[in-house]
């Protein structure tokens, strides 16, 4: 006997967000088995929407209202006019819950701000139906991010003061340090022993030892023989390693504009941490020209 399948959770939760357009919802009559056994799917199959009604916002003083829309929607799914308007309603009320979740995730939880909703909107609906949109999709996915990431930093910036004042003072104390030599992205580094090896590539795959810690001093990663392709690094960390001679054993800082930034990476590194690696740099693997595998230096 073939199991029936049990409708899939986001196909059922956009069907459970469509609207009344007027319908009472239907009267069971149980006349035959079939009536029967089409009631008993139905109620099998409610009970995933009906666990997923506070998630959906549906405000139970209006589960009538709520039960008229899925009526209307299953009984004029054929209309393909009115198919069509109800699938609107339900992607409508989706973005509404998106805007919600952008929001929350770009203002930090600050109920005080907003994304516009009526220009989610119209943005969406120029970028499905391809008309009278104001850019492309590339000028919308680099000004989404590059906006998204301004905010995010300014926001970050003022809850987040006092952990950026005491990075930036902590690396401009350790520029003014005996020994202390610099590299681009703001990276500064002091050699604790000197490498006779040959420099990787940022394109090496490097075995090392390595401690890092923040500036109060805690170590927040240990590992000793790690295997690692540097390009997958932090910006900070590759631009030290891939100037570093195998052999050498260095003590590098990184400003957070060249590590991770605005943003918490763990519990002992707050958003504006800056980060203080030792390293031992032991051996490299660069990628042989036009052949597969890799060229192994040593020290």
């Amino acid at each position: 006997m073939k199991k029936l399948t049990i409708v899939a959770p986001m196909m059922a939760i956009a069907a459970a967000t469509l609207v009344s357009c007027g319908n009472s919802a239907p009267k069971a009559e149980l006349n035959d088995d079939i009536d029967t056994l089409s009631y008993a799917i139905g109620i099998e199959q409610s009970q995933g929407i009906k666990s997923a009604l506070p998630q959906m916002d549906i405000d139970t003083a209006y589960i009538d209202e709520f039960a008229k829309g899925i009526a209307d929607a299953a009984q004029g799914a054929d209309d393909k006019k009115k198919a069509a308007y109800n699938a609107g309603i339900g992607v409508g009320q989706q973005l509404n819950m998106m805007l919600k979740g952008f929001s929350r995730q770009l203002f930090e939880g600050d109920s005080t701000k907003t994304l516009s909703l009526k220009n989610l909107v119209a943005g969406f609906i120029a970028g499905t139906t391809g008309k009278d949109a104001k850019m492309t999709i590339e000028q919308a996915r680099m000004f989404g991010q590059s906006k998204s990431e301004a905010i995010q930093m300014k926001n970050a910036e003022q809850k987040f003061a006092k952990e950026k004042k005491a990075s930036d003072d902590f690396m401009a104390a350790a520029a003014k340090k005996p020994g202390i030599q610099k590299l681009g992205k703001g990276v500064l580094y002091k050699v604790l022993k000197e490498g006779k090896g040959a420099t990787p590539s940022t394109n090496a795959t490097v075995t090392m030892n390595y401690e890092g810690k923040n500036i109060e001093g805690k170590v927040f990663d240990k590992r000793d023989g790690a295997k690692m392709p540097i390009s997958g690094a932090i910006p900070g960390f590759t631009e030290a390693i891939s100037h570093m001679p195998i052999g050498s054993k260095w003590e590098i800082y990184i400003p957070y504009t060249s590590g991770y930034g605005a943003r918490q990476a763990g519990p002992d590194l707050k958003p504006f941490s800056a980060l203080i690696f030792t390293v031992e740099l032991l051996g490299a693997e660069e990628p042989k020209v036009g052949n597969a595998g890799a060229s192994q230096i040593n020290q």
